[in-house]
């Protein structure tokens, strides 16, 4: 179920709310939040349901298990081995037809494709498995190092892992972030009030600005590479940037709003990120809960900055091939991820140090820079079309004529969502609402009719557009 199909934020949100607040018991609240995220994942993931349902099962027995086997050599076992069944689910479900492909590629280079080509089998992805996927080991591996107990009761287990706000794209959240949440959660209104501004806030950035940037990227993407002018692919390279961090930050501010509303604080996701000064900046500030999980869960195990210079560049590398990998079982992703490594250690190698003497505008201009070149090759589906786009940015294509041109997409609508990514991906809004002076008692007023006005026009967004699913849903 989305966050911004007409079902959700007229039946099964308001229906919910109300019977929430209609009984104050934990117990009660709990088991209804359950049963509310397992309808909410079933709507859209049908029998794979019982595949997350299964999955819980085995977690929370598992953590039980560990804990209670604490320092002893039983526990690792346990640990390693309910680690690995969750990878191979994640493996049978996202990249098994990935695996079959390059095999059979690697077979063709060798020879012998007509003698053993393995088949290629097409397996449906269960949404959100990958983020599923990561709370889980988080939630075995904190009970194996004693950062969290086992939690003894399966609702609140269940609760944690199934939790419909971030269920499908995140934050990923650590279990020992909201371990005492699921047991006691202060209802104030103010929380409320807040989670509502928060949830309005994400639907206008989906609404507003990313799903209407999103029209001119998928066109362009798709534009036969001999009709691609520079013009177009700047287009279509500026929007995908601002489509993906509307896109994404979007789901994480109504995630955050939808917890907060129910009690639960959810950490942050995103700090303005296109303002970042280095690449080591962009990663403090984008998607922070996935680049906190791989620093805690795989490059201190690898050594962290422990190991000798050498040692911390491969692993650096190793995390951020695994980064791409995580995001999608194509080699473009690869790619991306290693975009990020190569300049993270670029960066350690002293790029970082000159990089403090230069002007800020031009840090800001590398890190956009690197950031969308990267862009292009999380976007595209292949290396061929992220080349064409590349060669095109570079003024290097021979377009053909096109009725399509770069004009044809500036549409006033277009022009506006763009002004307002900008704007918003930028701290401008938030800094200036800070201010001090004499219109203080002017803010309230001017921001309940600033959120009124954003959620009439992404309800009336909403009505008037088709299916818009959140980029990350395919994770």
């Amino acid at each position: 179920m989305l966050f911004t199909e007409p079902t959700f934020l007229f039946v099964f949100l308001p229906v919910l709310l109300a019977l929430y607040f209609a009984y104050r018991a934990p117990s009660y609240r709990n088991w209804l939040l359950l049963v509310a995220s397992i309808v909410f994942y079933a709507r859209g993931a049908g029998a794979f349901t019982a595949l997350i349902l299964g999955s819980i099962a085995v977690n929370y027995v598992a953590a039980l298990a560990i804990d209670r086997l604490r320092d002893t050599p039983a526990a690792r076992w346990a640990l390693w081995l309910t680690v690995s069944l969750n990878l191979l689910s994640l493996a049978t479900f996202k990249y098994v037809g990935f695996l079959a492909t390059n095999l059979n590629a690697l077979l063709g280079m060798a020879g012998m494709a007509g003698m053993a080509a393995v088949p290629v089998p097409h397996v449906l992805l269960p949404i959100g498995i990958s983020f599923f996927t990561f709370h889980s080991i988080s939630y075995v591996v904190d009970v194996y190092r004693r950062d969290a107990a086992a939690q003894k009761r399966p609702v609140e287990a269940a609760l944690y892992l199934l939790l419909f706000p971030q269920l499908i794209a995140g934050p990923i959240i650590r279990y020992r972030e909201i371990a005492s949440q699921l047991s006691v959660r202060p209802q104030r209104l103010e929380d409320f009030a807040y989670g509502t501004q928060r949830f309005i806030v994400g639907l206008a950035k989906k609404m507003l600005v990313a799903n209407i940037v999103a029209v001119p990227v998928d066109r362009i993407f798709a534009m036969p590479p001999a009709e691609l002018t520079a013009g177009h692919a700047w287009l279509a390279v500026i929007c995908y940037t601002l489509q993906i961090y509307f896109d994404f930050s979007g789901y994480s501010d109504m995630a955050i709003g939808l917890g907060r509303m129910f009690g639960f604080r959810f950490p942050e996701n995103f700090r303005y990120p296109y303002i970042a000064s280095s690449i080591q900046d962009f990663w403090r500030r984008w998607h922070i809960s996935l680049s906190a999980w791989f620093r805690d869960y795989l490059y201190v195990p690898l050594g962290g900055n422990r190991v000798g210079r050498g040692r911390l560049y491969v692993n650096l590398l190793t995390v951020f091939f695994l980064c791409g990998l995580w995001h999608g079982a194509n080699w473009t992703f690869v790619a991306w991820g290693l975009l990020h490594g190569f300049f993270l250690v670029v960066e350690r190698l002293g790029l970082a140090k000159r990089l403090e003497s230069v002007p800020a505008v031009l840090r800001h201009a590398y890190v956009l820079m690197v950031t969308m070149v990267g862009w292009v090759f999380f976007r595209a589906d292949t290396f061929s079309g992220a080349a064409a786009i590349l060669r095109a940015m570079l003024g290097l294509g021979a377009a053909q004529p096109t009725m399509y041109a770069p004009a044809w997409y500036l549409t006033p609508e277009l022009g506006l969502a763009v002004a307002a990514g900008v704007i918003g991906s930028t701290p401008i809004v938030h800094a200036l609402s800070r201010r001090e002076g004499a219109a203080v008692s002017l803010r309230p007023a001017l921001a309940n009719g600033a959120l009124v006005v954003l959620l009439v026009a992404s309800v009336m967004l909403i009505a008037a557009r088709t299916y818009n699913p959140f980029i990350y849903f395919r994770f």
